[in-house]
């Protein structure tokens, strides 16, 4: 059982590695107005919540969301690899992605 600092350094560092795989590697177009907001992890660190907004441009205030979410799940493996990578912890934690309703 890993202690409260530890799941709270791994959440951010899985949000800052999750970002920037999203803005440098991951080339879906559907993902190019999402912006990640936070990261929690469980205690056993096992799981990983990734929390994430979409921007709506100035043309269309409508995000889309729907979209996102399946261009998201579509990455998630790319992007697990990739934390697995960057975090060098012993298992990798699964992602999962929650449309993060704090900014409306």
């Amino acid at each position: 059982m890993a202690d409260a600092p530890r799941a709270r350094k791994l959440a951010k560092r899985i949000a800052q590695i999750v970002a920037s795989a999203l803005e440098h590697e991951v080339k879906d177009p559907r993902l190019a107005r999402v912006t990640i907001t936070d990261a929690k992890v469980t205690a056993d660190l096992h799981d990983a919540t990734v929390y994430y907004t979409v921007l709506g441009d100035k043309l269309d205030a409508t995000p889309d969301t729907a979209g996102a979410a399946a261009a998201l799940e579509s990455a998630k493996g790319v992007l697990r690899s990739m934390v697995g990578a960057g975090t060098g912890v012993r298992f990798t934690p699964t992602l999962t992605f929650v449309a993060d309703t704090v900014p409306e």
